[in-house]
């Protein structure tokens, strides 16, 4: 059993930056693929951001690349998200999601799911 716990949204004026972070428990964080995904009112959870187990790769959805920047220190149990260059269409509310099985794409696949953080762009 992994429990999932991000925080680090907010409100943030558009142009500004937040870093998300998500704790994961117990002693076995490092098996999995986490995965950073979002949901804006009315709209279907995506995909954003999502690292290997070993954090030597990295994935990222066109909407966020090259403003967005996933790490994980798998020492600490901990998956971030550094999100720069911030727009309104970035608010939302951002999920982390551990994958036993590799990282994915398909929000359907993963195998635990934090509550959720929101961020707030404004412009």
């Amino acid at each position: 059993q992994v429990q999932l716990v991000e925080s680090g949204g907010g409100l943030v004026q558009a142009g500004g930056s937040l870093r998300l972070s998500c704790a994961a428990s117990g002693r076995t964080f490092g098996n999995y693929a986490m995965g950073w995904f979002r949901q804006a009112p009315g709209k279907e959870r995506d995909f954003e951001s999502g690292i290997t187990w070993s954090g030597a790769n990295t994935f990222y959805a066109d909407s966020v690349k090259g403003r967005f920047t996933i790490s994980r220190d798998n020492a600490k149990n901990t998956v971030y998200l550094q999100m720069n260059s911030l727009k309104p269409e970035d608010t939302a509310v951002y999920y982390c999601a551990a994958r036993r099985s590799g990282m994915n794409w398909y929000s359907g696949v993963y195998d635990y799911w934090g509550q959720g953080t929101q961020v707030t762009v404004s412009s």
